[in-house]
């Protein structure tokens, strides 16, 4: 259990690392690729604060990934559950204000993990 709660952790860490280079770096590439629904205007406009999402993304995906390196059992298991509490939150909101796919490739792995660590 403890090994596949670890797996959960990473892969929702690399999620986020890459939800920051495509907010972060890739946003007027391949943001209108991805969000079709958005007029390619859009996006040079809302580099700065797609930029800052990003950013944001990437503190999630560090402190999951700080959780892993954490030698006490105890801390480890409550800074990936802090972490994977706001990812899942914000999964959740995303979900309900943006588009309802983000509730299965953010808050739904998020969950698993909260479960999986909360088993440990």
């Amino acid at each position: 259990m403890l090994l596949l709660s670890k797996i959960v952790v990473v892969l929702v860490a690399v999620f986020h690392i890459y939800i920051l280079w495509f907010e972060m770096f890739a946003w007027e590439t391949r943001g209108p690729k991805v969000f079709r629904n958005f007029s390619k205007d859009l996006f040079p406009k809302t580099k700065a604060m797609a930029a800052n999402q990003g950013l944001y993304n990437g503190f999630l995906a560090a402190g999951l990934i700080w959780s892993l390196l954490i030698q006490d059992t105890a801390w480890s298991k409550n800074v990936a559950l802090f972490f994977l509490g706001c990812v899942a939150v914000a999964g959740l909101y995303g979900a309900y204000t943006a588009d309802k796919k983000i509730l299965f490739v953010q808050a739904v792995p998020a969950i698993i993990g909260i479960v999986l660590v909360m088993l440990i």
